[in-house]
């Protein structure tokens, strides 16, 4: 899958929104990716899920266990699984960090790939990293749908597969451009609806 047909898929979801954004990280950004709109759509998520087993396997060979971090990851952590053969588990918040939580174990075995949704900062990724460096396993890679940052985000010393890699522009609050500054801003993420 070409990254066009990537960014094709998500304009026909609805998904790829113009205007005034604040990003999960907190920057603002005129291009926001609503993948929660792709998700809606199982036969959409299947065809972006499958098309990125295709290149984790190509790049880490055999997975045993996908884990996502808690709430985006979940759907494209469990389907791009799916298409490997592997388990799927995710992390989510416990006293502000990210912990595997309701049983969930991975084994020193295990050639484990960790899943996220869209990547901006490489945050959430390596909040993951982090949580799984508590337990014994092979931490092979990290992986996701679309890299905005095109490849320079952080992802906790993991190597990288995206199945689109894009340099979308994000801001701090105090640096936007006018033409940014002078709409709107609106906060569709998930992160703040824990608070």
């Amino acid at each position: 899958m070409t990254q066009d047909e990537v960014l094709d898929e998500f304009r026909a979801a609805g998904a790829l929104l113009t205007g005034h954004f604040i990003l999960t990280s907190g920057r603002r950004s005129p291009v926001y990716l609503q993948k929660m709109f792709v998700f809606q759509d199982p036969v959409r998520t299947e065809t972006l899920c499958k098309a990125l087993a295709a290149k984790v396997n190509d790049a880490f060979g055999r997975i045993d266990v996908v884990v996502s971090p808690a709430v985006g990851g979940i759907v494209p952590g469990y389907e791009t699984a799916r298409h490997l053969g592997a388990r799927a588990i995710f992390v989510e918040r416990e006293n502000g960090k990210f912990a595997l939580r309701r049983g969930f174990e991975i084994s020193a075995k295990d050639r484990v790939l960790v899943i996220e949704d869209i990547i901006t900062t490489g945050l959430s990724l390596r909040e993951t990293v982090d949580a799984l460096r508590e337990h014994p396993c092979e931490l092979v890679g990290g992986a996701c749908l679309i890299d905005r940052s095109g490849g320079k985000a952080d992802l906790g010393g993991l190597p990288r597969v995206a199945l689109a890699s894009l340099v979308i522009p994000d801001y701090a609050v105090n640096e936007l451009p006018p033409e940014l500054a002078a709409l709107p801003a609106i906060k569709p993420g998930s992160r703040g609806l824990a608070a």
